[in-house]
């Protein structure tokens, strides 16, 4: 489909809708746009708004374990909510907290709210995220699902130039069966997924 000169299409195997690989933003676009985000540590609303990611992994989560927060921005939010619940956190973003160092490391847990659907290379980057977790590891991602395609076109989180990945239920669910995860969903717009194993 195309949206305002912009092509969209749709993965027939695990229903994500995508923009064009030769129309997605440079580098320049992403940082300009990800520097309007006002997202602070201590704001109670932003922190409300990540709970709905880190309660239900909070509930799934033994005590003191390791935890990395890829794709953080600049005001770790998260990271810092699962410090004060007793987790031990280390935190990545390719902009603000660029230490590569973190990705050669393997972690009981690996959050990512509001980052998948910036990704440009999805397989790869699940891949990524595949590697960072321990054998029984959760990831935990927040991103608003796509539901009805008829809004598409008039959707606020289309509109933003850097979003270029628009997943659904299912989208997750293919992720889950290819990786041999276990996939919950515990609210709109959150997935939880387990790595197979035991820690």
């Amino acid at each position: 489909m195309q949206v305002e000169s912009r092509d969209y299409w749709r993965c027939l195997h695990c229903e994500v809708t995508f923009l064009d690989p030769a129309q997605l933003p440079d580098g320049s676009v992403a940082e300009q746009q990800y520097r309007l985000h006002r997202n602070e540590v201590e704001d109670a609303g932003y922190r409300r708004f990540l709970g709905r990611v880190a309660d239900p992994l909070l509930a799934r989560l033994e005590p003191d374990q390791s935890g990395l927060d890829y794709g953080c921005g600049p005001g770790p939010a998260l990271a810092s909510i699962l410090s004060e619940a007793g987790h031990q956190m280390s935190i990545y973003d390719p902009l603000f907290f660029d230490n590569p160092e973190v990705l050669e490391r393997r972690y009981d847990f690996v959050t990512c709210t509001e980052v998948a659907e910036h990704f440009h290379h999805p397989f790869d980057e699940f891949a990524l995220l595949d590697r960072l977790l321990m054998p029984g590891g959760w990831l935990a991602v927040m991103t608003m699902f796509q539901t009805d395609d008829a809004a598409f076109a008039k959707w606020h989180y289309r509109r933003d130039p850097t979003h270029v990945m628009f997943y659904r239920e299912a989208t997750f669910q293919a992720i889950a069966r290819l990786r041999n995860w276990h996939c919950e969903i515990p609210c709109a717009n959150v997935v939880l997924l387990k790595k197979a194993g035991s820690c």
